[in-house]
C-alpha cells in the first residue's frame, strides 16, 4: 500500500521540544521534494519545512527558521521534523506531502493536496501551558 504515515505528535509546553516523522511506505522517497505541511484552525494549509530528499538541500519558511530542523534518512524510507522553542501558535495538524515542487514553491506556496503525490492523514501537535 503506498502511504505516508506520520508520528511524533502529542501536548507539549510552550518552549518543549517534538520530533515528528514521516515514513513512505510501497514507495521510495529517493528524488522526492518532501514538505511538513501545518494544518491550523481557520488557517489555509501552509508549508513550514522542505527537504529535496535527494541531495538535502532544506528551505524554511520565516516563522520556523532556527527553531525546526528538517532531516532525511533515505535508508529508512523517513523524514524527520525536529521542533524546538515551541510555541501556541505553532499549534496544529503537521502532515508531510511528497512532489516535484521547488522547495520554495512548495513552502512559500503550498499548492495543496491535490497537486502532490503523496501525502499523509497528519499528526496533531499542541502547544499549550
Amino acid at each position: 500500500q503506498v502511504q505516508l504515515v506520520e508520528s511524533g505528535g502529542g501536548l507539549v509546553q510552550p518552549g518543549g521540544s517534538l520530533t515528528l516523522s514521516c515514513l513512505a511506505s510501497g514507495f521510495t522517497l529517493d528524488d522526492y521534494r518532501v514538505g511538513w505541511i501545518r494544518q491550523r484552525l481557520g488557517k489555509d494549509d501552509e508549508g513550514v519545512s522542505c527537504i529535496f530528499t535527494d541531495d538535502g538541500r532544506t528551505y524554511y519558511t520565516d516563522s520556523v527558521k532556527g527553531r525546526f530542523t528538517i532531516s532525511r534518512d533515505n535508508a529508512k524510507n523517513t523524514v524527520y521534523l525536529q521542533m524546538t522553542s515551541l510555541k501556541p501558535e505553532d499549534t496544529g495538524v503537521y502532515y508531510c506531502a511528497a512532489g516535484p515542487y521547488p522547495l520554495e514553491r512548495l513552502c512559500e506556496r503550498y499548492p495543496g493536496k491535490g497537486a502532490m503525490d503523496y501525502w499523509g492523514k497528519g499528526t496533531l501537535v499542541t502547544v499549550s501551558s
